[in-house]
């Protein structure tokens, strides 16, 4: 029998001051059972930086031709991808032929192997990548509980995240942004 994905519902007050983007944002996020904790939290994470009206989550590791959260508009032009984790160069390069925007987000402790490895291969593509340090993603999974209230406060490079059970903040580097 096939393991079943674990629920978590969000409530996120989000303030994005660099976009000047401010909302209540409902998520039920299904984490893959081959997922870690850490993963699902950037996604969430890449969702409020990212946050607008037609972003969702895709299917993710369950299908592997789609990324983890997609905008498609309603012509169903594919405006944005966005990969979490380190994906391959070519899925990169194939991701900038099907969408207008590209971001990905690195977080884990093999990510500076990764860029290093791949910058070559990635820095022509019209593709932004960002990378947050593993230990404040770590710092931010021990925020999760199956039904959350959090608040999320964009602000330059950093996220602050706050909870009833806690707080934490984030930063992250731009490996990479061509625009």
């Amino acid at each position: 029998m096939a393991l079943k994905p674990t629920i978590y519902k969000l409530r996120i007050a989000l303030s994005d001051t660099n976009r000047h983007y401010y909302d209540t944002l409902n998520l039920t996020i299904a984490q893959h059972p081959s997922e870690t904790i850490e993963r699902m939290m950037v996604r969430m994470l890449a969702f409020c930086l990212n946050a607008q009206d037609n972003l969702t989550f895709a299917k993710g590791l369950s299908a592997t031709e789609e990324p983890d959260l997609w905008a498609r508009t309603l012509d169903d032009v594919l405006e944005l991808w966005i990969d979490v984790g380190e994906p391959a160069p070519d899925r990169i390069k194939k991701a900038t032929r099907l969408a207008q925007q590209v971001k990905v987000y690195c977080f884990n402790k093999k990510s500076d192997t990764w860029w290093s490895q791949g910058q070559a291969s990635i820095k022509d593509l019209n593709a932004a990548v960002f990378q947050f340090p593993l230990n404040e993603i770590k710092a931010l999974t021990s925020l999760v509980e199956r039904t959350m209230d959090l608040s999320v406060t964009i602000t330059e490079n950093s996220a602050y995240i706050a909870a009833k059970n806690g707080e934490c903040e984030v930063n992250w580097s731009v490996l990479q942004n061509p625009q």
